[in-house]
């Protein structure tokens, strides 16, 4: 009878405690940590990093599932694309979002198109002849009137001097004492909320398009009268192209940054008359600008009001050879890119659409801009109002129109720019002429967003992307690494 030694090496149940104590050591880490892991250990899971790295770090990337065929006029496949070889059976592509509050690798991607489209038509390039730069071109800002004093940021001195008892209806001082800095939090805040026309200040916001029609044909109605010509024969000897973009000042009043450039007749490729020269443009644009009036729809609560610019202009040629007292191309092409990828959030409001008036109390905005959002849904209860939708747009404070509109003929447009960057990524697909060729594609939409380990990845890979570009910027100076 034989006996049997037990294997103190390896006791009984070791297996089930090796199990239980890594169950354990995960239970002690926290949710992202335990993302992470589970990520890391997915099928394909550098193919998923791949992805991610063609979205740029989309922080709320697209999932989408399916396929694409192209095809000869004999049926011959010439390429094709299937995403049941992905991970999770899914492609991720950017969610586009040109707001930096919402997704900032995206907006930085939409800043550089605007960059290029708004200098295209500074300089040509993009199908636009370079001949334009020695059209004449001018940059405008046009801003709201006052509804009310409020706090401002002044290099020197008090935010606002006033004598000692210059109290307004309400027993508050006109006045402030303070200096104030670019990034203090009371900027754009009324002295007195009581006294601030806030009914006054959203209708100007929903009214900020047509003001802006109102003033594009007065200056152009203004242009024919100094050439001596008929308002409607104008565009025969001149066209007046432009782009802009509306951005929220500190008090949450929409102003426009625009650039105007004079054409000839057919376009960007002939050079305007003599006569219409920037100077001329210059001289005009004030005059136009203070003959703009836009009626407020009549209201019970508000009586009639009329809107109109605001006395604040700023009007500065733009010259082929730049001195110390114009900016240069690229410097209003950044400017005006800069200025596209914000949103309410950066005038101290909200990106998402307000469903109830509730919620407008527990928003983390300014009382200002609180008050301002409360009279949004006030008026929009109005009959008399309705054709505003200043509930839909009270997010955006009523304002309704896009952050960059411009002229068909000033320049490309984000689409064929897309497309550029596209084509220009296709750099392993074989090239097919368009005659005779067909593609069939099919798609559905899978899921959005990131899970907290995923988002966390991504956000290194947004970091790595704007280190590489900020390396590739800098000059050469032999120096390799980060500076």
């Amino acid at each position: 009878m034989s006996s049997t030694t037990p294997n103190t090496d390896h006791p009984p149940h070791s297996n089930s405690r090796a199990r239980y104590d890594h169950r354990a050591r995960l239970a002690a880490l926290s949710p992202v940590d335990q993302d992470l892991i589970r990520i890391a250990n997915l099928p394909r899971f550098e193919r998923w990093i791949e992805q991610i790295r063609a979205t740029g770090g989309c922080e709320h990337p697209i999932y989408l599932s399916g396929s694409t065929v192209t095809r000869d006029t004999s049926g011959t496949v010439l390429s094709s694309y299937s995403t049941d070889t992905e991970p999770g059976g899914r492609l991720a592509v950017r969610c586009r979002n040109r707001r930096a509050s919402r997704c900032a690798p995206c907006s930085y991607e939409h800043q550089g198109d605007t960059f290029h489209l708004v200098r295209a038509g500074l300089v040509g390039g993009k199908n636009v002849p370079t001949a334009v730069r020695d059209h004449p071109r001018l940059f405008v800002t046009l801003t709201a009137p006052s509804f009310g004093p409020v706090h401002r940021a002044t290099t020197h001195g008090s935010c606002r001097p006033r004598r000692a008892g210059d109290l307004c209806t309400h027993g508050r001082h006109r006045g402030c004492p303070l200096t104030h800095s670019p990034d203090d939090r009371v900027l754009g805040q009324p002295l007195c909320r009581a006294c601030y026309e806030y009914p006054h200040h959203v209708l100007w916001n929903a009214h900020a398009g047509g003001l802006w029609d109102g003033f594009a044909h007065t200056l152009r109605r203004r242009l024919a009268s100094a050439a001596g010509i008929p308002r409607s024969r104008l565009r025969e000897h001149v066209r007046v192209s432009f782009a802009k973009v509306a951005e929220y000042q500190a008090r949450g009043a929409i102003h426009l940054h625009i650039v105007v450039r004079l054409d000839g007749p057919d376009g960007p490729d002939s050079p305007p008359p003599a006569w219409a020269s920037a100077d001329l443009v210059a001289g005009l644009v004030p005059e136009a600008a203070a003959a703009v009036r836009v009626p407020a729809p009549e209201s019970e609560a508000l009586g009639s009001y009329v809107l109109r610019w605001g006395r604040q202009l700023d009007v500065r040629p733009l010259r082929a050879v730049t001195d110390e007292h114009a900016p240069t191309d690229d410097a209003v092409a950044a400017y005006l890119a800069k200025y596209v990828t914000k949103s309410t959030v950066d005038g101290g409001g909200t990106d998402t659409p307000i469903t109830h008036r509730a919620t407008i109390e527990l928003l983390p905005v300014t009382d200002h801009v609180r008050a301002l959002l409360r009279t949004c849904w006030d008026l929009g209860g109005l009959p008399e109002l309705a054709h505003l939708r200043m509930r839909a747009w009270a997010h955006t404070l009523a304002f309704r129109g896009h952050c960059l509109t411009k002229s068909r003929a000033y320049s490309t447009t984000y689409g064929v720019l897309r497309a550029a960057r596209a084509d220009h990524q296709r750099t392993d697909e074989p090239e097919v002429g368009d005659d005779g060729v067909t593609t069939l594609a099919m798609w559905r939409f899978t899921g959005h967003g990131h899970t907290p380990g995923e988002a966390e990845i991504a956000a290194g890979i947004a970091e790595d992307i704007v280190r590489q570009r900020e390396i590739a910027r800098e000059p050469a100076t032999g120096r390799r690494g980060y500076i």
